[in-house]
């Protein structure tokens, strides 16, 4: 039995609210509506994490001060960031908080779309949602997937370019690069364009999905940092 067997009650409740929207509008749109309510709900949550960023931005002065304070003695270190976090009312943990809340929600998604069911029957302009893009053929089916991913890639940009302005400004910040600080940071921003590899690797609908819960992100970004404050350095990734 597979391990995403847990998800099925789930799975079997977002299958009928998709089920449900998909009586007024195609099946295709009746996916984005249902990521859009789930994208919504959660919203909350990232205007907490926008709000920790801005917060830790602010306390940088602070938090290098301690660290050449206390160089060397790291039980000291995390007393006092924890200290300085308290009386702040802020947290190092808070930016992570929207992406760990939506993993149930994305698998949940990829167990709907990759076990067979009646929506998977749908087409959008002509493709199955449940098709897979090496199974497709036509130029039709094939024009969707390229419109699909065109889209992921232009997103993956976008995400690519924020990060590495943010990374820049940390670096500006600071005697070191972030590649100088921990080498791997300097992939990070290349992680934008994962999702669109992934979406090669599922159904249409679920490459739908993608499309628009990275849309969403790229949207909900530009306007939580719209006044400029400090991004996180990680791409948003979906």
């Amino acid at each position: 039995m597979s391990v995403f067997a847990i998800l099925d009650p789930a799975v079997g409740l977002a299958h009928d609210v998709v089920a449900a929207f998909a009586q007024v509008v195609p099946t295709a749109l009746a996916i984005v509506l249902f990521t859009v309510c789930v994208r919504l709900a959660l919203h909350p949550l990232a205007r907490a994490a926008s709000r920790g960023e801005k917060a830790r931005a602010r306390l940088a002065p602070r938090i290098a001060e301690l660290n050449r304070e206390h160089k060397g003695r790291p039980e000291k270190l995390q007393a006092a960031l924890a200290e300085l976090y308290r009386e702040e009312k802020a947290s190092p943990f808070a930016g992570c908080l929207p992406m760990l809340v939506q993993i149930p929600f994305f698998s949940v998604m990829y167990r709907l779309f990759t076990t067979p069911n009646d929506l998977l029957g749908h087409t959008l302009f002509g493709a199955p949602l449940g098709l897979h893009v090496g199974s497709a053929h036509g130029a039709g089916e094939w024009a969707v997937f390229a419109v699909l991913y065109a889209g992921l890639a232009a997103l993956g940009y976008v995400n690519f370019r924020r990060a590495r302005r943010a990374q820049a400004k940390q670096a500006a910040q600071s005697t070191q690069t972030p590649a100088q600080a921990q080498p791997a940071l300097a992939l990070l921003p290349y992680l934008s364009f994962g999702t669109v590899l992934f979406a090669a690797l599922v159904p249409l609908a679920a490459a739908v999905y993608l499309l628009t819960t990275s849309t969403w992100t790229a949207a909900e970004r530009a306007w939580l940092y719209r006044d400029g404050a400090p991004e996180p350095a990680v791409p948003a990734l979906a």
